[in-house]
């Protein structure tokens, strides 16, 4: 059976709150909107690990996932899933720069199977099927992603460090006040949900996506591009908001229930 549309869903921030409670409203939400006949998946900045529950505990049945800021894209083959997609890049040259201005930061990357290698325990992180490591070896494989977390800085000095370093062969965003996620280059979550979307045969003009986040920029971009639809959640920074189609309520007020309610 088609689907009346693809809807993909950023995860912190727009389903879940500071605490990892669920937005209220959005399990109902999210299972009337999946009844109705649309294809809801998840596509979020989070890597595999951190993602799998929400889709089990929302009751997504979505052949795909978009993790890592696009860089992975998973696929359910029965009751599993595989590593579908996967775009890597190599981390040296990135890791080299940033360090000279982030000497005491935590790293952390992603390789193409989805381990993780990092020099300290990172705050916030599920760090199943990581393993501590020193700097240098984070260097010596292709990764999917680079995390950097510096808690004695904030977005705007982030935003200051990637300028001055000069990192323009690869894409990133400021996440959380202390958080900065590098991807491949050309590579974020609009770039993985068109695959997803080729590959279902969904219209374009079918879509809505919905975020709170600059790592949303580009699946923001190319819902628009097609003629489908972009909702930022109310609490957005105003890049955000000016980058989308549409504004809900914030995420403790449930703004996610209320957009996903306009499809149905």
């Amino acid at each position: 059976m088609t689907s009346l549309g693809l809807v993909g869903l950023d995860i912190d921030g727009t389903i879940l709150l500071q605490d990892e409670t669920l937005s209220p409203g959005v399990t109902e939400a999210v299972g009337a909107v999946r009844d109705a006949g649309y294809e809801v998946m998840l596509a979020t900045g989070r890597s595999w690990g951190g993602t799998k529950r929400y889709i089990d505990e929302l009751g997504i049945t979505a052949e795909y996932a978009v993790c890592s800021n696009g860089a992975v894209v998973m696929r359910r083959v029965g009751d599993d899933w595989e590593r579908w997609r996967v775009e890597v890049f190599n981390p040296a040259p990135v890791l080299a720069l940033l360090r000279e201005s982030l000497p005491e930061a935590r790293y952390m990357v992603e390789l193409g199977s989805g381990e993780r290698l990092y020099t300290d325990v990172l705050d916030d992180w599920t760090l199943d099927a990581g393993r501590e490591v020193e700097f240098e070896e984070l260097m010596q494989q292709p990764v999917s992603r680079i995390v950097v977390v510096s808690p004695q800085h904030d977005e705007e000095d982030f935003q200051r460090i990637v300028a001055e370093a000069g990192l323009n062969e690869v894409s990133y965003a400021v996440g959380w006040t202390a958080w900065l996620d590098i991807a491949p280059k050309g590579v974020d979550k609009g770039t993985a949900l068109e695959r997803v979307r080729s590959q279902l045969g969904t219209p374009r003009e079918n879509v809505l996506v919905a975020g709170d986040g600059r790592n949303d920029l580009g699946m923001f971009a190319w819902a628009l591009e097609g003629g489908g639809r972009a909702v930022a959640m109310g609490q957005a920074v105003d890049e955000v908001q000016n980058a989308a189609g549409e504004l809900t309520g914030a995420v403790e007020e449930g703004g996610l229930a209320s957009a996903l309610r306009t499809l149905i």
